[in-house]
């Protein structure tokens, strides 16, 4: 009976870190996106801020699995929508489920499958810091693609404001963050190395 409760004990106990674990990475991801969001400048000619929101993304693409990426940016969204005040704030948006459905919504909405893409190329193309860079600057692009894409679609706004307002403003501090990005996670990699 005393083997048996032992047995117990431990499957539980394993089952309970193999649950709680993966809650605690979503958690910290969500709490670091939000940090990056509110690092954030209104920008007088759009309606998109220029933040650290996309670093977020970035970094946590390359340093967890697609799987754990996706569910922490789908997390994130859940939070925001919720109306808990995550996302950087945006001329012209409200708080809760209204700022997914506003200026800044595509780009939001691309941060799950995004950050996904990032870790599988990653993963993918060796880790190395120019494998990493491709990777972040992949996903990065197809964030830039579906926020400009969203704002070309709502009312008043058409494909050159997009343009100018959503995509191109944005690629010179993106690249900076892909950069960074890249240079954490390789050297988060090659530490992780020399330890074992």
């Amino acid at each position: 009976m005393k083997q048996l409760l032992m047995d117990f004990g431990g499957n539980l106990a394993e089952a309970t870190e193999k649950t709680l674990r993966p809650a605690g990475i979503v958690l910290c991801g969500t709490m670091f996106a939000a940090l990056c969001a509110h690092i954030s400048i209104p920008l007088l000619f759009t309606p998109v801020p220029l933040s650290l929101q996309p670093f977020a993304v970035l970094l946590l693409g390359l340093l967890l699995t697609p799987g754990m990426a996706a569910a922490t940016f789908a997390a994130y969204l859940a939070e925001g929508a919720a109306g808990l005040p995550v996302f950087a704030p945006a001329a012209g948006a409200s708080a809760g489920l209204a700022h997914l459905l506003g200026p800044t919504g595509g780009y939001l909405m691309a941060y799950p499958a995004a950050a996904a893409l990032i870790s599988w190329l990653w993963r993918r193309t060796g880790r190395s810091f120019g494998s990493a860079l491709a990777s972040a600057a992949a996903g990065d692009l197809a964030i830039l693609a579906c926020g400009a894409l969203w704002l070309a679609a709502l009312p008043h706004a058409g494909a050159r404001f997009a343009t100018v307002a959503a995509l191109l403003p944005f690629l010179p501090g993106d690249a900076l963050k892909a950069a960074a990005a890249a240079g954490i996670a390789a050297g988060w990699v090659r530490m992780r190395r020399r330890a074992s």
